[in-house]
């Protein structure tokens, strides 16, 4: 068999890393070190060189873009098309437990909550325990759950070591029997289920053992405990991993994702062969060789060095800013001038690593006209108009559904107040119901009459429209729904374009709708028979292992809520337009863009205050600061500000540390009146500035007074001794260059 193609256009590490011998193997990937490509070909090479059969292969990535990029590329290479589970963690454990919904202890047509939903069935935890939203903050509670899931522990498994823990405790375990009793699991709970049922079910392991010979992982750094445990327990003790990770790019800790995963890897797999792919395809060497200087600095690192065969490139060049605003105009410029050069404005991205920086930036594009898109922004399913639709399909599929029957439940409005809906709450706690179930008994009794009709009207509603839409194509369904529902109408009331928009969104799921093509079937990729012969058990199968039946494939409708929530959980980013790309820099990962402005680097700003204050912090700074650097392939700006105003206040901050960690041969001083030395470096580094004191006492944003000018502030100076000038804005008076020797300034 001819399976040159395989290795075609491979470089030799890439070569080596794809033909391993079957057994665990860590691949250390460098930025633009291919690989994706890599992965890509070793499952091809598992499937035509190794005999693996596809239905033996499972490959995680992190989000459901990557997945599917993979997969259409691996069925590229083979030239046909294939069975296997390709997919997300979330992804991959929502399907095992729609297929194994018994062992999980779920209902068959379980929902998914999303971030949002999860917040309002925390409040209303919160409000049945009688505890104040102020004391116990929803969204704090509702981390401190998801983090606790992320390390495997339940309610029973956690210690109470003072009254505040103790409570949220309790809040955890309150919450845990809300979402049982409303057959809903958040996206936490899908990990950790899923570890679960392998971990207590040691034939239902066995079987996937047996069943997954072969398991990929792409982005193996960014994997927390739970995840890493899931993956562990299916891999051991076949000993198959194949995980592609690189510790110098893992910039996810606030998410829970652990760095130390790879080195725990390696002690957990000691037979693993370690690969290194440090040749980069992207950036120039300049570029490379800042990169590596300083991820260096970070410790413990597994260790690699990019290269590239290309040219060294530009050196980076480095603005130092008066303010936020020059530092805006400075880069508005800078990328007028690429684009008068024949580049195109969809080639440069700003990088910034807090939100609140861009409104400066954006300011300064819209001035200027030129057109710019904020990456990462709101995203189509996080959309209200869109969740309060998604809200009436899931209430439809599941009665049971309390955050969804909250949400629209008066909405829009049909007269159901306040005390009504507490009303329903109480009776659904006393009685551990549903609130549709509370709805049914509070209408026969308990409720004003007016209350009890508008209840009424909305429970006919949601029956209603469940038995017109049983028999339709999945987007006549959505499109109905949506129709009959009063959203549109709603919507067309607002004034303006906000109201348009609304009303498109609603049309544009509709679209979504028609474009969706669930699992078709879910047995056949679990490894499980069927009986396709017998009209009744068309749509089941068999647990080979627990001897149970299990309903496959799930109903289009639930598959599209599904999706739907699983989609809401990462960046789908639309096509680009000819505009500048603004991002934060953990947006950043996995993009490259020709020229990159590295923007506010300055202490307490980047690195962040509040990540600078121990090791481990500053070193995933460092990280970030790291995958910023490789986002650039041709030209590299580094600009920061000596004065910014920020979150409302003016800070004088030092540059970044950073700065003084690129070696000093790289870095191109954009004002050419300023030597860069090294003794100024090493004062960088240290926390001192780039630019000199024009005068004892004076600097950057001090406060000055002139005899005729009155009182000002220092924004700028140039020169040295006799000829320096310096530029003062002086209250009252506009801004002013003087020659400082005769200025006869007085530092207030």
């Amino acid at each position: 068999m001819d399976v040159s193609h395989l290795l075609d256009g491979l470089n030799d590490d890439q070569r080596q890393a794809v033909g391993s011998p079957l057994g665990a193997a860590l691949i250390l990937a460098g930025a633009g070190s291919g690989k994706t490509r890599v992965l890509v070909h070793r499952i091809a090479w598992l499937v035509q060189v190794e005999g693996a059969s596809p239905n033996t292969i499972l490959a995680v990535t992190f989000t459901n873009k990557a997945a599917a990029e993979m997969r259409g590329r691996i069925e590229t290479l083979l030239g046909h098309s294939m069975s296997m589970w390709v997919g997300t963690f979330h992804g991959l454990a929502h399907r095992l437990l729609r297929l194994h919904w018994r062992e999980a202890g779920l209902s068959q047509n379980f929902q998914i909550l999303d971030s949002e939903d999860q917040a309002r069935l925390m409040r209303k935890v919160l409000k049945s325990l009688e505890l104040d939203e102020t004391r116990w903050v929803p969204r704090e509670i509702q981390w401190f759950i998801n983090a606790q899931k992320d390390e495997g522990l339940r309610p029973k498994h956690l210690k109470a070591d003072d009254p505040t823990r103790l409570q949220l405790i309790k809040i955890y375990q309150a919450y845990e029997d809300a979402c049982k009793r409303a057959g809903v699991v958040d996206f936490a709970e899908l990990l950790l289920r899923a570890y679960e049922i392998w971990r207590d079910n040691p034939g239902l392991l066995e079987h996937y053992r047996n069943r997954f010979a072969h398991v990929l992982v792409d982005e193996f750094q960014d994997t927390n405990t739970i995840q890493y445990k899931w993956l562990t327990l299916l891999s051991t003790p076949n000993g198959l991993p194949f995980v592609v990770g690189d510790d110098d790019q893992s910039i996810y800790r606030w998410r829970g994702a652990k760095v130390e995963n790879l080195q725990q890897f390696r002690r957990d797999f000691p037979k693993a062969i370690l690969y290194k792919l440090e040749q980069n395809y992207r950036s120039t060497g300049i570029i490379l060789q800042a990169a590596n200087a300083l991820i260096a600095h970070n410790e413990g690192r597994l260790g690699k060095t990019l290269w590239t065969s290309g040219a060294p490139g530009e050196r980076i060049k480095l603005y130092a800013a008066f303010n936020e605003r020059d530092e805006a105009d400075f880069v508005v410029n800078r990328i007028r001038d690429w684009v008068a050069h024949g580049g195109a404005r969809r080639e440069a991205a700003v990088l910034y690593r807090s939100n609140a920086q861009s409104r400066v930036f954006e300011e300064a594009f819209l001035n200027a006209r030129m057109p710019y898109r904020v990456y990462g922004g709101l995203r189509f399913f996080e959309r209200a108009e869109i969740k309060d639709a998604l809200a009436y399909l899931r209430i439809i599929s599941s009665r049971n559904d309390d955050t969804s029957f909250e949400r629209v439940v008066n909405f829009p409005t049909r007269g159901i107040g306040a005390k009504t809906l507490d009303m329903l709450r109480d009776y659904a706690r006393t009685h551990a119901a549903s609130l549709w179930s509370a709805a049914e008994a509070c209408i026969k009794s308990g409720l004003t009459q007016r209350a009890a009709q508008a209840l009424q009207s909305f429970l006919q509603l949601i029956e209603k429209l469940a038995a017109e839409i049983k028999d339709l194509e999945l987007y006549e369904a959505v499109d109905h729904v949506i129709q009959m529902c009063g959203l549109i109408e709603s919507f067309k009331k607002e004034k303006g374009e906000r109201g348009e928009a609304r009303v498109e969104n609603l049309l544009e799921l509709v679209s979504a709708a028609r474009g969706f093509t669930p699992e078709q079937n879910w047995a056949d990729n679990a490894g499980l028979p069927t009986d396709a012969n017998s009209p009744e058990d068309a749509t089941r199968a068999t647990d080979v292992v627990a001897n149970r039946a299990i309903s496959v494939p799930l109903a289009p409708l639930e598959s599209f809520l599904a999706h739907a929530v699983l989609e809401s959980g990462e960046g789908q980013a639309d096509p680009y337009a000819d505009c500048v790309q603004m991002m934060t820099l953990h947006s950043a990962k996995g993009l490259e863009f020709p020229v990159v402005f590295l923007a506010g680097m300055e202490e307490g700003l980047f690195p962040h205050q509040r990540s600078a204050a121990d090791l481990a912090g500053l070193e995933e700074e460092r990280r970030l600061c790291y995958v910023g650097t490789t986002r650039a392939m041709r030209q590299l700006y580094i600009t920061y500000a000596e004065q910014r105003r920020l979150y409302g206040v003016d800070n004088y901050a030092q540059p970044s540390r950073f700065i003084g960690e690129f070696p000093v041969d790289v870095l191109e001083e954009i004002r050419p009146r300023l030597q860069i030395s090294r003794p100024l470096f090493a004062k960088i580094s240290q926390g001192g500035s780039l630019r000199e004191t024009p005068a004892p006492g004076m600097k950057m944003g001090s406060r000055v007074r002139h005899a005729k000018f009155g009182d000002g502030v220092v924004l700028n100076f140039e020169g040295n001794g006799p000829q320096a000038r310096i530029q003062v804005n002086f209250e009252g008076q506009g801004t002013k260059w003087l020659m400082l020797s005769y200025a006869n300034l007085e530092v207030v």
